[in-house]
């Protein structure tokens, strides 16, 4: 039967390590047998969770050799990961057993190096830190989870339960998975590539270009362009460009298409606008402008993401007409389905 260990530690994350316990626990095989042999495995006996204590039946040695491996979120990301787990996790990657993350999981992987080279999710809010600290690691922070065959990671709560349900899947095919999303309470699909949900943030009140940055925020529904960028800022396209590289890490027009897209993720969340009036309201010249770029950064049309996290019931719109299709792929996790960075 395959093994699946998940690792506990002192400040582990009790929601994400319940997260794989529930999933790969309830999982059943068309007869009925359990699909899983699932462990709780820890350095000692007890472990402090913060709110509670948890008794770990396994030891590392359990882990290291387990089929896969899975390690949750931990509470704070500056605290040291002991030397045992981290050796214990470098063991069984080593002898070929699969890894994966959940949440903030993803530093503890890349403490054990098993992320050099390879593209990792993290829970958006901490995503910047893990590049920084490890820049051998291709972040890729917009992503619910992403699947490197033998290491995956995934964002944050929730999209640990997609992780999860994606190896069920991966492992025992599509009916026992759903069987199980089922009994969560929970869609099967909910694509890798699709964008994690950021809560929209208005323009960095520092640096030089912080005037232009309101400015563009203030004037984003105007049809602008890099000349009138310059004038506003009072210097030439070439030193905007290189001050906006060096200050903002991107282009001002993709900086000013991704204002654009969070500002529509808003109203699309909030309002009854139709969708084409929401493209319209936030700068896009055309529908297809605005179905275009909005699917580019977010994983999946403005329609489909107002399904998902809009209030107001969903009006028939040219999203859905143009497109043909509201739902994102499914299960595409690799770089060529995965929206790219800003």
């Amino acid at each position: 039967m395959h093994t699946v260990a998940v690792a506990a530690f002192d400040g582990v994350v009790g929601f994400d390590l319940a997260t794989a316990l529930e999933v790969f626990g309830r999982a059943r095989l068309p007869d009925g047998a359990p699909a899983y042999q699932v462990k709780v495995c820890a350095e000692r006996r007890e472990v402090d969770a913060g709110s509670f204590v948890l008794r770990a039946p396994w030891r590392l040695d359990s882990l290291i050799e387990a089929d896969t491996v899975i390690v949750p979120g931990l509470a704070d990301v500056a605290a040291p990961t002991s030397a045992p787990l981290l050796k214990a996790l470098r063991a069984a990657a080593a002898r070929g057993a699969r890894v994966a993350s959940i949440c903030v999981g993803a530093f503890v992987l890349a403490e054990a190096g098993l992320l050099d080279g390879r593209r990792a999710t993290t829970h958006w809010a901490a995503a910047a830190e893990l590049a920084r600290r490890h820049p051998a690691v291709t972040v890729e922070p917009n992503l619910l989870y992403v699947d490197e065959r033998d290491v995956l990671t995934s964002a944050g709560a929730a999209a640990g339960l997609d992780l999860c349900l994606h190896m069920v899947r991966r492992d025992h095919g599509a009916a026992v998975a759903a069987d199980v999303a089922r009994a969560s309470v929970m869609p099967l699909e909910r694509a890798g590539g699709q964008a994690q949900f950021i809560t929209y943030e208005p323009p960095a009140a520092s640096g030089s270009l912080a005037p232009l940055l309101q400015w563009l925020a203030s004037n984003a529904v105007r049809d602008i362009d890099l000349d009138d960028m310059a004038a506003e800022a009072a210097v030439s396209v070439r030193t905007l460009l290189r001050r906006f590289r060096a200050q903002t890490g991107t282009t001002p027009m993709r900086w000013l298409t991704h204002h654009r897209v969070r500002r529509a993720q808003h109203l699309l969340e909030t309002s009854e606008l139709p969708v084409e009036r929401v493209g319209q309201a936030t700068g896009f010249a055309s529908a297809t402008t605005f179905r275009d770029r909005f699917k580019e950064l977010v994983g999946v049309s403005p329609a489909a993401y107002r399904r998902t996290f809009g209030s107001q019931p969903l009006r028939p719109s040219w999203g859905d007409r143009a497109s043909g299709a509201a739902t994102a792929p499914c299960g595409r996790v690799t770089s060529t389905s995965a929206p790219k960075p800003l």
